[in-house]
């Protein structure tokens, strides 16, 4: 039993399992934030531009609600709102990985030209004997004598 929770215990402290709950936790909020977007603001424009539709009203009746059962119908407007959240969220997706990578990239060029002027810097400068060379050279010189 203490081998499964030792085990259990390097499961979760490690990185990734860590990496992956933040992700989890900053996407809920990012998504309530992309909702009241989609909702609150972009709706309304789209209403504007499209003569006061709201998508989220949009749907067909299949069955009329009655005093018994509520309406059946099919929100195709719910969809429709789903759809501009998923491309807002890929859009902005998408900006923060070229940002990355863009950052990325600029620090690697510069790690590369840092390289190559230490490989610059490190051929001016004929490299260091190893010791026992430079005693074996004196042994050599003083046997001469």
């Amino acid at each position: 039993m203490k081998s499964f929770f030792a085990e259990f215990k390097k499961f979760i402290t490690r990185g990734n399992v860590l990496d992956m709950a933040v992700g989890v936790v900053v996407g809920s909020a990012f998504t309530a934030i992309v909702n009241s977007l989609v909702k609150d603001i972009l709706n309304p424009i789209i209403g504007i531009v499209t003569g006061g539709i709201d998508f989220s009203e949009l749907k067909i009746v299949l069955k009329p609600a009655t005093e018994e059962v509520a309406e059946l119908a099919i929100r195709y407007g719910v969809f429709i709102n789903a759809i501009i959240q998923f491309i807002l969220i890929a859009l902005v997706l998408f900006i923060i990985v070229k940002s990355f990578n863009k950052l990325n990239e600029k620090k690697k060029k510069e790690e590369e030209a840092k390289k190559a002027a230490a490989a610059a810097e490190a051929a001016k400068v004929p490299p260091a004997k190893p010791a026992d060379i430079v005693l074996l050279e004196e042994i050599r010189d003083l046997l001469k004598k």
